[in-house]
This record gives C-alpha cells, sequence and structure tokens, in this order.
C-alpha cells in the first residue's frame, strides 16, 4: 500500500510542475486522495462487500469531486491533475501511467448488464479536460485525447483523437514497443501541434485555391497581351484589362482555421 502510494506522489512530482514538495502532493491533490480511497472501495467490492463499496466510493466523491466507481480498475501511476468532475465508470479499465484531467468522463453508451461498457486506457494514455470517452473500447497505449474530445471508437496505439465527434490522427513516430512512461513524450492536456486533421486539410484547399488563382491570373494576363482586340470584342466590351478580381487570400483563410 505504502509502495503505491510512493509511486503516485513521485508521477504527481514528475508530471505537474506546479508540485512543490512530496507533502503539498500528500495532503493537497484530491486525486491523489480519490485514487487511494478508491483501492478501499475496490477492495471492499472484489470481497462481494457491494453496498459499503459503493458507500465509501460516495464520501470519496463528496470529499474530491472525483467519482470511481468501486468496480472500474485502476493501474499503477495514475494521475488524475485537479480532478473536479471526472467519473470513471463501473467497467473502465485505466492502465499505468496514465493522467486524466478534470472533467473526464469514462462512460459507457449500453444499457446491457454483463456486457462492457465502459472504455479501456492503455499504457501511458493522456485524456484532456472535459473529454468524454463512450463505449466499451480501447484507447492505445500512448494514445491522446484532447480537452472536449468526444470519443466513441478505438483510438490506435500511439494515436490522438481530437473534436466532436472525435477524429482520430495516426502517429508514425510511437508503437507500443517503444513508449516511456508518459507515452512518448508528455502532452499536458493531450494537445499537440498539428493533430486536427480538419485544420491541416482546410490549409491544403487554402493552399491549391491560391496556386489556383495565380494560375487564372497568368492565363488572363497571357490573353490580353496576346489579342485584346479579339478578347473585347468577343466579350461585348471595349478593349482593356479582362482580368480585375482579387486574388485569393490563403494566409488569411489560414489564421482563421488555426
Amino acid at each position: 500500500m505504502f509502495e503505491r502510494l510512493r509511486e503516485d506522489v513521485a508521477c504527481i512530482l514528475e508530471r505537474d510542475p506546479a508540485a512543490r514538495s512530496p507533502w503539498e502532493v500528500l495532503f493537497c491533490y484530491p486525486g491523489l486522495h480519490a485514487l487511494v480511497m478508491h483501492r478501499w472501495s475496490h477492495a471492499l467490492w472484489l470481497s462481494g462487500w457491494r453496498g459499503l463499496a459503493r458507500w465509501v466510493s460516495q464520501v470519496a466523491r463528496f470529499l474530491t469531486g472525483i467519482e470511481i466507481h468501486p468496480g472500474a480498475c485502476m493501474g499503477h501511476r495514475v494521475f488524475i491533475d485537479h480532478g473536479m468532475g471526472v467519473v470513471i465508470g463501473e467497467m473502465a479499465e485505466v492502465g499505468d501511467d496514465c493522467t486524466i484531467y478534470q472533467g473526464v468522463t469514462l462512460g459507457g453508451t449500453s444499457l446491457l448488464k454483463g456486457v462492457k461498457r465502459h472504455p479501456t486506457l492503455g499504457h501511458g494514455v493522456i485524456v484532456g479536460a472535459n473529454a468524454c470517452i463512450l463505449g466499451g473500447f480501447t484507447v492505445g497505449a500512448g494514445a491522446k485525447v484532447g480537452s472536449g474530445a468526444v470519443v466513441t471508437k478505438a483510438v490506435p496505439v500511439g494515436a490522438t483523437a481530437v473534436g466532436n465527434p472525435a477524429r482520430i490522427v495516426e502517429s508514425h513516430t510511437a508503437s507500443a514497443g517503444d513508449l516511456d512512461a508518459n507515452g512518448g513524450r508528455f502532452s499536458a492536456y493531450g494537445v499537440t501541434q498539428g493533430d486536427d486533421p480538419m485544420s491541416e486539410a482546410m490549409k491544403v484547399l487554402a493552399e491549391n485555391a491560391t496556386s489556383n488563382s495565380e494560375q487564372i491570373a497568368l492565363l488572363w494576363e497571357v490573353i490580353e497581351r496576346l489579342s485584346p482586340g479579339a478578347t473585347a470584342a468577343q466579350s461585348g466590351r471595349s478593349a482593356g484589362p479582362v482580368h480585375t478580381g482579387k486574388l485569393f487570400d490563403a494566409q488569411r483563410i489560414n489564421k482563421l482555421i488555426e
């Protein structure tokens, strides 16, 4: 018991720059208190004292603002940062070295009893604030779930899920075999640069539109130089510049979607 407590304190000191000492972590971190009380309730749950286990979990919820069902399985060195509003369902499984921020829900969408309704988080998963992971699927080792994401399908190893509904961004650098204790590299709140595929797609489209706009402008210039009289006669207008439109401004569009 005390060995796991030392592990928990050490992992908080490692991942939270605001933590100044083991004593501060021990007395002032509700995520740690919730995990300790969950171990008590989980032991009661496994021993068949289901009602008492639920009562202990409700006391922990009242004291910490974190609700962990006594049937949930929590791994080693799990860090629940801030923690207010976290809800972890009965059949959820949280792997070693996971980081969970405030407002996270590990919930279920099925009403059937006896089937796995809640998600499984692999080793080193990071779940950002107010994210919802709903269903009995697996979030692979080293994966990141961005803040506010709503995940309803499995997330591959080392990938990132962002948005509502969540879009999956594959990682080509991480694998289950080469992940460190924090999933390759730690990303607070599951935020990394360039993860949103919709934003990246919009940038590509904006750049393509700019290129097309420039090519059309060049073509009009060539037409005007080669046969300005014929162009004016065919269009029913007097001779003069034909192309008067503005070029597509990709930089302005990119700033709007970043």
